[in-house]
């Protein structure tokens, strides 16, 4: 079927932790990039998956992770995704 679903997630997490969560969510199925930022949110991370349940299974186990204190995912609207 392939691709059909992308969003970028945003992450507040533990200070200090920022390093270790890249490496945890790099690692994920699903996880394209992921990269450390300055200002509101210390991590973002770009999804890819074939539906919207599937983005949502990602975030669920990237949100299990302990040290992640909050997110905000954005699902990029079909049809502007090129």
């Amino acid at each position: 079927m392939g691709i059909v679903s992308r969003a970028f997630v945003l992450l507040n997490c533990d200070i200090g932790t920022e390093n270790t969560i890249i490496s945890a969510i790099s690692g994920m199925s699903g996880v394209s990039e992921a990269a450390g930022l300055s200002g509101v949110y210390d991590i973002i991370a770009k999804l890819n998956a074939e539906s919207e349940r599937g983005i949502s299974k990602i975030v669920m186990k990237i949100r299990s992770i302990a040290s992640i204190r909050s997110s905000l995912t954005m699902i990029i609207a079909e049809g502007q995704n090129d």
